[in-house]
């Protein structure tokens, strides 16, 4: 049954389920989707309440920009309110300091999970932060303005929300170094022919293409697609013989269910 209104509303993001199609939505148009450590939370939080009926998840993006990275009150002395800032995260223990970095980092982590199917809807600027949240989706539909950008080096940072593993694994190592060592600007017609972009279309087909591509994906039948999937992320660690057996297991286990065998 369709629902309507947000199963979550708070500090930039919105989540949206109708039946197994749920919509995550960075709704902070007036400061360009900025992030912050609450937004990283409400990121989890989304993650947590997406009921099991979801099959595809697509995150997109109120206004011009789809997310401009870091909220630059990070970088002054007393950060957010309520929040420790960046002196205070270097002050603690490296325990501690491990340990604030990976709970930012799991507003970033679900949306790969095999059961889902997840797409950025990203226009405008990406950059950051915003860059790195695009990145943590399986695929990617870009408007021909978009801008990605990878500002951490510059500002004394890395990218530390996910966003290198995928980013090596779309444009190569030597791309991906670039990129974020100079900081420049993907544009669109770059970003599609590097494979960071599955689709580059004008902004104002953005929300009608990401639309008949989640249609496609919920097409598919959806154990096949979890498999498929798996398989697909796997493939990356595991040598041709090994992939070669993954698949002879996974398919034994789609010609049982098919066959109505399975356990």
């Amino acid at each position: 049954m369709a629902s309507f209104d947000p199963l979550l509303d708070k500090d930039g993001v919105r989540l949206t389920v109708d039946d197994a199609l749920a919509t995550v939505t960075l709704t902070n148009a007036a400061k360009r989707n900025v992030q912050s450590p609450a937004l990283w939370r409400a990121l989890a939080e989304a993650g947590r309440l997406l009921p099991g009926t979801v099959r595809v998840v697509v995150l997109r993006a109120e206004g011009r920009s789809f997310s401009a990275g870091l909220d630059r009150q990070a970088f002054t002395p007393e950060g957010f309110d309520g929040e420790p800032s960046f002196v205070d995260l270097a002050r603690g223990s490296d325990a501690e300091l491990d340990a604030a970095i990976a709970g930012y980092q799991e507003g970033f982590t679900w949306w790969r999970r095999s059961d889902i199917v997840s797409v950025a809807a990203v226009q405008g600027h990406a950059i950051g932060a915003g860059f790195q949240l695009a990145l943590a989706c399986d695929l990617r539909v870009v408007a021909d303005d978009v801008q990605f950008a990878m500002r951490e080096t510059g500002l004394g940072l890395v990218p530390d929300l996910t966003g290198t593993h995928p980013l090596v694994g779309l444009v190569g190592y030597a791309r991906a170094l670039e990129i974020c060592a100079t900081g420049r600007f993907v544009q669109a017609e770059e970003a599609q022919r590097s494979g960071l972009a599955n689709i580059a279309v004008p902004a104002a087909q953005l929300d009608d293409t990401v639309g008949e591509l989640a249609a496609a994906l919920l097409a598919a039948p959806r154990d096949a697609l979890i498999e498929t999937k798996a398989l697909l992320q796997g493939a990356v660690d595991r040598t041709y013989e090994d992939q070669r057996v993954a698949e002879r297991a996974a398919q034994g286990r789609r010609l049982r269910d098919l066959a109505g065998l399975s356990d």
